[in-house]
């Protein structure tokens, strides 16, 4: 089982410098952000599906699904019953409440989406690089790094955990909600003492390597921006364009 969210493929998008990608996905966000109705949202979704596809990065999708129409149903239907509007459809519903809503649903899985093919599409080792071009300071370009690697380790930790657990009888199929919830308790003790233990080599493999003895570090990897970052940037510019001027009509 594949942990991990990047896709090894070539597409144009992989090819780009993780800089542009890292400003595609935060210019995404920034056009997501000010519209609160649905229509411009959609839109948004669909051309960032268009970007996935380009990418070939939507497979990993189907692995979060039940997460994107978890969260969806939940904006959906707590917007819709708390905010109040002048056009009542029934009970505490209203027709601005309901649109409210699915806005904020769709505006929240195109953020996701757009995280997501960012993840993809770039190795950890090019956000690392590329942050540190960047000049962001080596220390937190690192730390943002074991953060995206700890993730996967941690999931991976808990379903071994589970399965040594279910292979010595420990039955958490059977029973109620709350009685299937109460049998995950135990196992978050194991997995803290293996997250604990896991930290701790790591800390001392960093020791040991001699982290942070020079400012000037050298790379495995070459990035650089070429033609196909300019033109992907200037699409990004030309969208973001046409985003701010449909958000200034409205």
């Amino acid at each position: 089982m594949n942990l991990f969210l990047y896709l090894d493929r070539d597409s144009p998008v992989h090819r780009l410098d993780p800089r542009t990608k890292l400003f595609l996905m935060l210019g995404s966000f920034a056009v997501a952000v000010p519209f609160f109705t649905p229509v411009p949202l959609l839109l948004l979704l669909g051309v960032l599906l268009l970007y996935g596809a380009l990418a070939r990065a939507l497979g990993n999708l189907r692995r979060i699904w039940a997460l994107l129409v978890s969260i969806a149903l939940v904006s959906i239907v707590s917007w819709a019953v708390f905010t109040r509007g002048p056009t009542p459809i029934f009970w505490r519903v209203s027709q601005e409440g309901l649109a409210y809503g699915l806005g904020a649903a769709v505006k929240i899985v195109a953020m996701i989406v757009s995280g997501l093919i960012f993840l993809s599409t770039t190795k950890t080792e090019e956000i690392v690089l590329g942050l540190i071009r960047l000049r962001v300071p080596f220390g937190a370009a690192f730390a943002f790094s074991l953060a995206i690697r700890m993730v996967p380790t941690v999931i991976g930790t808990a379903v071994v955990v589970t399965e040594a657990q279910r292979s010595r009888g420990l039955d958490l199929g059977s029973g109620g909600p709350i009685r299937r919830v109460r049998g995950y308790i135990p196992l978050l003790v194991p997995i803290f003492l293996h997250t604990l233990r896991n930290t701790d080599q790591l800390a001392k493999a960093l020791e040991s390597r001699g982290f942070g003895a020079r400012r000037e570090r050298t790379s495995l990897l070459e990035i650089g921006f070429h033609g196909r970052d300019v033109i992907a940037m200037a699409s990004a510019v030309m969208i973001l364009g046409l985003f701010a001027l449909m958000r200034l009509a409205a």
